[in-house]
């Protein structure tokens, strides 16, 4: 029998989808790529499908926007399969985009008070008598060391 030679190895696969074999197989324990096996000789391969390049890059684009590995597990495999829940995705995504509205407010909040500090730090280095006023001093992260 001939073997289907429009499979891809784990080399080619990673290489056509710009990643790493490791990351191919991540993915695949993680079951969000499937493979198969094909015995050649006293060797056994590992194959996947042309459309795992695709799966790959929407794994990527859906970690860009936030989603870990878990989360896009679930909704991957129900596009592929056919029976993907756009309203559950909605609320999936709406509930993602919280959380990263939440996690903006906190980064701000971080560049807020370490500016903060590096305006107190650089006054106490052109004038070391200056002595921060209570005001300068309502966060932990602004104390002087």
């Amino acid at each position: 029998m001939i073997p289907d030679t429009s499979f891809l190895l784990i080399g080619a696969l990673a290489n056509q989808a710009n990643t790493t074999k490791d990351t191919v197989r991540h993915y695949e324990q993680l079951g969000l790529l499937k493979s198969r096996k094909r015995q050649a000789g006293s060797r056994l391969y590992t194959e996947f499908h042309p459309e795992c390049v695709e799966r790959i890059e929407l794994i990527k684009s859906a970690q860009a926007i936030g989603f870990t590995l878990i989360e896009i597990k679930d909704s991957l495999n129900d596009y592929y399969d056919g029976q993907l829940d756009i309203g559950e995705q909605l609320y999936v995504t709406e509930q993602k985009l919280e959380q990263v509205k939440k996690q903006q407010a906190n980064i701000n909040r971080m560049v807020e008070l370490l500016t903060q500090r590096i305006d107190i730090l650089k006054r106490m280095k052109l004038d070391n008598d200056y002595i921060p006023s209570i005001d300068d001093c309502k966060s932990p992260t602004t104390l002087p060391r």
